[in-house]
């Protein structure tokens, strides 16, 4: 998107795209008789139909003494429900050409379905569905080759530099929180079947989901679907309130590791999904480190100095504040100085905020590629999901390119400032002993 030549491209192909957005992408929003919220786009350009259910059974919700039930809950929905095993369920998708998944982040579970709209195709996959969501059988041999699988992928995974920088850094950032849980083998190893009938009882409930509906149907048809999907999901609980995410001490934490390189985080809670500094601190953060190769950050270790291939930045906004990272990887008798230009890198941008020229390059860019994000059903479903789930405007997508526009130097700077505290963030270094004196 750097090259002269390719903007000009992105500019039109937006253009182009404009007509068509504002003619499809308008959301239709109710609640099904179950209290489910929905949303609805329709999009006839493909006989395909395209289904997200989100539910508020993230890993938030886990037990500290079985952190990943929720990923193991919605990881199994699939093997088994009602009338079909693990193999038929399988078969019957194949035969319909469907395609299913499910998963679990921090915040909330998820299950998705893309079906052809002829009448045999699409009646088969929503049955199959509501199936999947409200009458999982959870059967003990599935589990247990699930469960094998999740701790040998555990053990792996606590061996690798990246994985353990990146667990470090969450427990560091959210000591008190359940963001900061990360499953481990013995809590997998704890989760019985019965834990996954109760979670699932308890947090896949119909009066706290969302559905989502992109796809070549009309308005009455969308109904009908939520419906058949939510008739029969149980009603559920109201979780307890989540405690506060609190300001973490500044640490730095170094472990050696004989990887060659170091492997360096840094961070701090920051930001959650209603934010009102959203668009500024999104903006902002693409100048910083979010732009590949035209963000600051990349400009001052990799460019100027050779200290890394790649560095970045980002938010990752949640139900509450999620964090804000730095990461990067140097060689070992770098680790000092990279960590110190990043450093006051982010104390300089803090400070000062973006230039005028970095900050009109980043609109144009976010602005010329954001048909990119609404080019396929898919994209426009998993948009919409989080429009639904985070209770978003439902012009949002439409006033998206209007508030990248909007967002001032000013803005950024003002926003970084209450958000990004340098001073009292928490570092994780990976591979690298202690530091120079």
């Amino acid at each position: 998107m750097r090259a002269a030549f390719i903007r000009p491209l992105f500019l039109l192909t937006l253009l182009l795209w404009a007509p068509l957005a504002s003619a499809v992408l308008p959301i239709e929003h109710w609640v099904s008789s179950r209290g489910t919220r929905v949303y609805f786009v329709r999009a006839d350009s493909i006989p395909m139909l395209d289904i997200s259910i989100d539910f508020d059974a993230g890993a938030r919700h886990d037990p500290p003494a079985k952190s990943g039930l929720a990923a193991m809950t919605a990881g199994t929905l699939a093997r088994g429900v009602a009338g079909l095993d693990e193999a038929a369920l399988a078969e019957r998708l194949a035969d319909i050409g469907a395609s299913q998944g499910a998963g679990a982040g921090d915040d909330r579970a998820s299950a998705s379905l893309r079906t052809l709209t002829s009448p045999r195709e699409l009646d088969a996959a929503v049955a199959l569905l509501a199936k999947l969501v409200s009458q999982p059988t959870f059967p003990e041999a599935p589990l247990q080759r699930e469960r094998e699988r999740v701790i040998q992928g555990l053990r792996e995974a606590a061996v690798k530099p990246d994985a353990i920088a990146q667990r470090t850094f969450s427990e560091l950032i959210y000591p008190r929180h359940p963001y900061g849980r990360d499953p481990l083998p013995e809590t997998i190893a704890a989760i019985t079947r019965d834990d996954l009938v109760d979670f699932h009882r308890r947090y896949f409930g119909a009066n706290r989901a969302v559905v989502s509906i992109v796809g070549a149907i009309d308005r009455a048809r969308a109904e009908a679907i939520a419906e058949q999907l939510t008739r029969d999901l149980p009603q559920g609980v109201t979780p307890a309130p989540m405690p506060p995410v609190e300001a973490p001490a500044a640490v730095e934490r170094r472990i050696p590791h004989p990887a060659t390189q170091s492997h360096i985080v840094i961070g701090a809670p920051a930001m959650a999904r209603s934010d009102p500094d959203f668009f500024p601190l999104f903006v902002g953060n693409y100048v910083l480190g979010g732009g590949g190769f035209v963000s600051r950050l990349t400009a001052e270790v990799r460019e100027k100095r050779g200290l890394s291939y790649s560095v970045y930045s980002y938010f990752s906004p949640m139900m509450q504040p999620g964090p804000f990272a730095v990461g990067l990887q140097t060689r070992k008798s770098q680790t000092d100085e990279a960590l110190a230009v990043v450093r006051q890198t982010l104390e300089r941008f803090v400070r000062e905020g973006p230039t005028d020229a970095e900050l009109v390059a980043a609109k144009q860019n976010l602005v010329g590629g954001f048909a990119l994000r609404i080019d396929s059903n898919r994209k426009i479903l998993d948009n919409i999901a989080n429009i639904g789930w985070y209770r978003l405007p439902l012009d949002y997508l439409e006033r998206w390119t209007d508030q990248i526009e909007q967002v001032t130097a000013s803005q950024v700077r003002e926003a970084f400032g209450r958000k990004v505290f340098p001073e009292r963030l928490v570092t994780v270094i990976v591979g690298a002993g202690e530091a120079k004196p």
